[in-house]
């Protein structure tokens, strides 16, 4: 499926923007026109008392996403099996956000609407629910025998949904600072992963597919099941010395995310290229500026210290 859909990808980065939309519709008819504009952020008071209904904005927002995000972070959970992990991603993406605003109107939401419902509520609630799982997982004891060998149907009915548990369960410890290759690996899947989220909404949004539609979610479905494949690959790699590579589906996804990037550059490339407001942009030079030092400083500096003190101690 993977490959099938990254041949789609390829075939679609050569078409026109117009020939793309227009496939769309052999798949849906309904799609093809452009998509309706709609204010996101606009009045982002939580009470407005010059309105009939004073949570109208609040109620506005709790539509059919909430349930998604919140589903989706469980899921991402059980796929990275890291806290550290979960909530960096989390706030991140709301910092791309913020800085893409500028460039597709459905980043620009209410502070609550950010801070609250996503990284709180939906992202939060889902990750946590996740980490339970995953304790659950790494706890449970199986025990495989015949389903027929249970003597009561109660006992029969729970074997038969534990044939939908995995077999085995492995914790991931990512360990980002043990060593400088870990760092790297965890600072790319971070990048990756951050580029795929915002495929989803760049992807939909040049080639005119509304959010609630079924592409929108069977992509989203996909990812799940091909990122569970890749990350599980990545950390094979580095934490198994006699693993000497990254796995086919690591490298299959991440052509996949390119591609996706390449697409939307290609198609509307006047909207990729809306220059980043100055003040975000120095904040993004000076993020990154820091993250460099602190690199140079954690797995260069700091571990020569480390190794001359030893020195030191055994010449006196």
């Amino acid at each position: 499926m993977s490959i099938v859909y990254e041949l789609s990808l390829v075939f679609l980065l050569f078409q026109t923007v117009h020939d793309a939309r227009q496939l769309m519709t052999h798949i849906d008819p309904k799609l093809g026109l452009p998509l309706p504009e709609k204010d996101y952020g606009g009045n982002c008071y939580v009470y407005d008392a010059n309105h009939t209904d004073p949570f109208h904005n609040l109620k506005d927002k709790m539509d059919g996403f909430v349930p998604t995000h919140f589903i989706g972070w469980w899921l991402k959970t059980l796929i990275l099996r890291d806290w550290w992990l979960c909530t960096v991603l989390s706030i991140m993406f709301e910092i791309l956000e913020y800085t893409l605003e500028h460039q597709l109107p459905n980043f620009s939401e209410c502070w609550w609407d950010h801070w609250i419902m996503d990284v709180l509520v939906c992202n939060g609630l889902g990750i946590y629910l996740g980490l339970q799982t995953l304790r659950y997982l790494s706890l449970k004891q199986y025990h495989w025998r015949g389903m027929w060998n249970i003597p009561t149907y109660s006992g029969k009915l729970r074997r038969v949904a534990a044939q939908f548990t995995p077999y085995s369960w492995t914790d991931y410890e990512w360990r980002p600072t043990s060593s400088l290759k870990r760092w790297l690996a965890m600072l790319g899947v971070i990048a990756i992963f951050l580029l795929a989220e915002l495929n989803t909404f760049y992807i939909k949004f040049v080639l005119w597919i509304p959010p609630e539609h079924y592409l929108c979610l069977g992509r989203l479905v996909m990812f799940l099941f091909m990122g569970a494949a890749a990350m599980r690959e990545v950390f094979q790699y580095l934490d198994d010395p006699m693993c000497k590579k990254f796995g086919r589906q690591s490298w299959l996804i991440a052509a996949i995310i390119i591609t996706e990037f390449l697409i939307t550059i290609r198609f509307d490339w006047d909207t990729f290229s809306k220059p980043i407001p100055h003040t975000v942009a120095c904040v993004w030079l000076l993020g990154l500026l820091f993250l460099l030092l602190w690199t140079f400083w954690k797995f260069y500096i700091k571990r020569d210290v480390k190794n001359d003190i030893p020195k030191l101690n055994h010449s006196k």
